[in-house]
């Protein structure tokens, strides 16, 4: 059997043009597998189409995932408890008139800040009275406040260190005792390193993002010769001498919690044995969640980083070793693979950002009545239900999801399970995503502990990730693993609400005289909890 295909086009190449049909016979399974490949192919440049569009909004568009569409719709609860034997109220016109909007200033300037009061007076010659030449006298004060930048001080500190010998053993040609002054020890035994020096470039590097090589400019501008090579070995020889020992005290404490966040972010290291210099390595992310064991909230939070050279499963299982209870993570595979002692939980953050980044690329006008946005309005409902639980006890709140929540939880995976979609459109995909991790995600309605999302770890990768697009590498294995651990005592100091500038001073001042790598009750002075009062700040 054969198809008849009738073509209409422009034949001859001259003056005398002329348009003809042209007849082809093909046999129909040719035919049936040119319309196959053909209905392939349109469904590739369907979905490429697709990826562009949402690359570009990625790269141009709005970066918010707030809902731009009204979420009552979708559940009714307008028509559901409207009542039509209801009249409806007279209206009312009123005059129009503007309110005059008050900017609301958060600036301020704190109570303990150093005071300098600048007197201004007039000369002794200018206090008489223009008019009746009479003494004038005080009869008020005008203050202003301004704030005065004072750009870092250099200096250098000596420490000149008295020895002590006996004159009598000295006459009488005796054994001469020699007794020195008390002195701290240094920081890096035969270098110039201070505390506060290595604890500024830390605080400039994974607090400001400023790189060393920036560092070392501003450095030789106010005349001092300081290389970023010599700065990264301060930094790598104090990680590896006084803040490992606090990083693994650290990790410690973490693995008794039962409820835990996780994450992980690509790194650069040029020097990665075994690996050329283009290839990613990772640093992982692990920190506690929002509660004790017990269901009080955690006063002094741990976020810790962990440089690995790759993404397999078995970097988690290390790291998490003996550990046992919830952690909440993304769709990442790598973590279902974890002991049966650890349950993962799902983030719903992951899985409507499948519907909001498919709804973004649809057409305006396909938007209003799309299972895509009837996706993403079950989501934003969930996370509204979990905004109105903020502040209730962990057993309060556990029983407001099995009441309210988890039937909106089943009702949703009922709607997907229900839904006839090709699974490589992007429909499918957000659709697909949901449903693979279905077990993962119910799993925070068990305990009202847990949270709805993984946002908490997103929120402390962060640093580390703009951090990266000032640095953009690391050069050797040994600086990336000190970088986790440099990252993991400022990001812990900041979530407790430390400065970290004045914290990692304290450890630097008193680590280098105590014996914190075998004396635990020295180690534990050195913990947020222990710290005096000059270390606080701000809670970020």
């Amino acid at each position: 059997m054969q198809v008849l295909l009738e073509f209409s086009g422009v034949l001859g190449y001259n003056d005398n043009m002329k348009t003809d049909n042209l007849t082809i016979t093909i046999p129909v399974i040719e035919y049936e597998s040119l319309k196959a490949k053909n209905a392939e192919l349109s469904k590739q440049v369907e979905w490429f189409m697709a990826q562009f569009k949402l690359s570009q909004h990625r790269r141009f568009g709005v970066s918010s995932e707030k809902s731009e569409y009204e979420q009552l719709s979708l559940f009714n609860e307008i028509e559901a408890t409207a009542d039509v034997n209801i009249a409806e109220p007279e209206l009312t016109e009123i005059a129009r008139h503007f309110r005059k909007r008050k900017r609301l200033i958060s600036d301020r300037l704190p109570d303990d800040l150093l005071i300098e009061t600048v007197e201004h007076d007039l000369p002794l010659e200018d206090r008489n009275c223009p008019e009746c030449g009479g003494n004038l006298h005080v009869m008020g004060r005008e203050t202003r406040r301004e704030l005065v930048v004072i750009p870092p001080q250099m200096k250098i500190r000596e420490h000149v260190r008295k020895v002590y010998a006996c004159r009598d053993c000295e006459k009488d040609e005796c054994g001469v005792p020699i007794i020195k002054a008390p002195v701290n020890e240094p920081v890096i035994k035969g270098s110039f390193a201070s505390p506060e020096a290595i604890a500024h470039i830390m605080y400039q590097k994974f607090v400001m993002g400023v790189p060393l090589y920036r560092q070392e400019q501003d450095w030789n501008r106010q005349g001092i010769m300081l290389s970023r090579q010599t700065m990264s070995n301060w930094l790598i020889k104090a990680t590896e001498d006084y803040l490992e020992p606090i990083y693994n005290a650290f990790r410690e404490i973490l693995l008794t919690y039962d409820s835990l966040h996780a994450d992980e972010t690509t790194l650069q290291v040029l020097r990665e044995p075994g690996k050329t210099p283009q290839s990613k390595s990772y640093m992982w992310l692990y920190r506690t969640s929002g509660y004790t064991n017990d269901g009080a909230k955690i006063k002094y939070p741990i976020v810790l980083y962990d440089y690995q050279p790759d993404r397999r499963a078995k970097r988690p299982a290390e790291f998490l070793k003996g550990f046992s209870g919830y952690l909440h993570t993304d769709g990442y595979e790598g973590y279902h693979s974890l002991p049966k002692e650890v349950t993962i939980v799902g983030c719903w953050a992951h899985a409507r950002r499948k519907f909001d980044e498919t709804l973004k690329i649809l057409p305006e006008s396909d938007r209003a009545d799309s299972n895509v946005l009837r996706g993403k309005r079950y989501c934003d409902r969930l996370f509204e239900l979990e905004r109105k639980y903020a502040d209730l006890l962990p057993d309060e709140r556990f029983q407001k999801r099995q009441e309210i929540s988890k039937p909106l939880v089943n009702e949703f995976f009922s709607w997907l399970d229900s839904l006839r979609i090709m699974p490589k459109t992007p429909i499918g995909t957000a659709t697909r995503y949901s449903l693979g991790q279905r077990k993962y995600l119910i799993s925070y309605l068990s305990d009202g502990r847990l949270e709805i999302c993984n946002n908490r770890a997103e929120r402390s990768i962060k640093p580390f990730v703009i951090g990266r697009k000032n640095f953009l590498f690391a050069n050797t294995p040994r600086g990336a693993k000190a970088s986790a651990v440099m990252f993991s005592i400022i990001e812990t100091a900041k979530e407790c609400g430390l400065n970290p500038f004045a914290y990692l001073v304290h450890i630097f001042t008193n680590a280098p005289n105590w014996d914190i790598r075998n004396n635990i009750n020295l180690l534990d002075l050195l913990m947020p909890y222990s710290v005096p009062d000059s270390c606080s700040g701000v809670k970020s």
